[in-house]
């Protein structure tokens, strides 16, 4: 063989293994390529379910949060609202009058509550002795307690009366065969026996605010 003719042979074959080379690097960069692609697909899915699944978790959280919180105000407001205690009524209390030994010339008016509820006692008894009076007894005000009388059921309270002076100072006397008694602010009233059917009364009859204790209300 010719140098000429070997050395176009050679030249031939360098040729061909170049463009093996050149195929085999263009299919390797393609697979590459492909399989990144592939990867970057997989992952999106699972980071928008990953999102989705963190969304739905924050939901329940937050409803749950909404519930508690619902029935935390519903309890406060249940515990919140407290019946309001009103005015005693006349006609759901029992009422009498009983005369004592000391101090002299004095009464107690005593008042028990049949109503099934708490009530409150309002200042003072108003007192009509007799269908000749002209006005109400009189009120000791040092009498006044700390706070008002509270009756629950089955409870008592009381008033003590001053009929008339210790002395005999007192004027414009009078017989009183009947006794009327109101409650402060009420228009009803109950009629009262008086012990021995009479009692006598003068200007300086006068009556204490409602106590919760006996001794209170003959001080």
């Amino acid at each position: 063989m010719s140098i000429t003719a070997f050395t176009a042979r050679r030249a031939r074959t360098l040729r061909l293994a170049a463009v093996g080379l050149t195929a085999v690097a263009a299919l390797t960069l393609t697979a590459c390529n492909s399989n990144e692609g592939t990867g970057t697909k997989s992952e999106a899915p699972a980071e928008h379910s990953d999102q989705r699944l963190d969304a739905a978790g924050g939901a329940k959280k937050g409803g749950g949060t909404e519930q508690a919180g619902s029935s935390e105000d519903g309890a406060k407001g249940s515990g919140g609202s407290e019946q309001e205690i009103g005015p005693c009524d006349i006609n759901k209390l029992t009422v009498g009058v009983k005369s004592v030994q000391r101090p002299v010339n004095y009464m107690v008016l005593e008042v028990n509550n049949h109503a099934g509820v708490d009530c409150n006692m309002p200042g003072y008894p108003v007192l009509k002795f007799g269908e000749d009076a002209q006005a109400a007894t009189p009120v000791y005000e040092d009498s006044k307690p700390q706070a008002v009388v509270t009756l629950a059921p089955g409870e008592t309270a009381y008033a003590g009366i001053r009929t008339s002076s210790a002395d005999g100072s007192g004027q414009n006397g009078y017989k009183a065969t009947s006794l009327e008694v109101f409650l402060e602010g009420s228009d009803d009233s109950k009629s009262v026996e008086l012990p021995g059917g009479s009692v006598y009364i003068d200007n300086s009859a006068k009556v204490t605010y409602w106590q919760s204790d006996l001794s209170n209300a003959l001080d």
